[in-house]
């Protein structure tokens, strides 16, 4: 006897079908809709600053798929002169890199780091959190005051906590913004053994007594938060010399 001629089978099927279509784990998400696209796409473009799923969900209500939404309009502005990309603040388009010529003459020339900065930067995105102590002992040379203002005006490194020993010294961490410049979504997507090998930034021969660290962007069991003024950049500046 078929499903059509059985009216509570029949019934059954269908509540099946339905909650497959309504999405959940393992489950077929449900198409988004044009109103609930056109509104994410606004909403992207006329922000300027990236935003999160959670501020997007807030704007266009509980009944939309904000992972659907996003996924679409990533596909669909995937091979356009502008493309959604994820960073470390959120959502946001960008021109696409294959255009980046099209900008040389408009845009001021970057200025080039210092070696010392970039080590130092180096040593915070893989080691965070990392007091100054801690950068001098990995790099096994005195921490200049030059970099770490340098990286801080910049906004790509921040204090980030206090270490919980003697002299509670400051712990720093990298940012959003450092993200954003370096293309990564989160900590996570910094280049492991394996991609730095295929780079060819680390030699074959070493890699197997080095160890790569993975970075947290949580407060560690040994940090404690910063007081009110703590994470100014001033205030590491004001206090360089006075060991923090």
């Amino acid at each position: 006897m078929s499903a059509e001629n059985d009216p509570p089978l029949a019934d059954a099927m269908r509540r099946i079908e339905d909650a497959f279509v309504e999405g959940g784990e393992g489950r077929v998400r449900a198409e988004p809709s044009q109103d609930a696209i056109r509104a994410a796409e606004a909403l992207l473009f006329a922000g300027g600053e990236p935003i999160s799923a959670k501020d997007l969900g807030a704007k266009l209500g509980p009944a939309v798929d904000v992972a659907a939404v996003l996924m679409k309009l990533k596909a669909d502005y995937a091979e356009r002169g502008v493309q959604l990309v994820e960073t470390g603040a959120g959502w946001r388009f960008q021109s696409a890199p294959d255009l980046a010529g099209l900008f040389t003459e408009t845009r001021e020339a970057p200025k080039r780091l210092p070696k010392a900065a970039m080590e130092t930067l180096a040593v915070i995105a893989y080691h965070q959190p990392v007091t100054r102590a801690e950068i001098e002992e990995i790099r096994g040379v005195s921490l200049s005051r030059g970099s770490m203002e340098l990286l801080l005006e910049i906004g790509w490194i921040r204090p980030r906590g206090r270490r919980r020993t003697p002299g509670r010294p400051l712990t720093f961490g990298t940012t959003d913004v450092f993200l954003g410049q370096f293309g990564l979504a989160s900590l996570d997507a910094l280049p492991g053994k394996d991609d730095l090998k295929s780079l060819g930034l680390l030699d074959p021969r070493a890699a197997s007594v080095i160890d790569v660290p993975r970075p947290s962007e949580d407060l560690e069991s040994d940090e404690e938060p910063l007081s009110e003024g703590d994470d100014a950049a001033s205030f590491f500046v004001d206090h360089m010399e006075e060991g923090e």
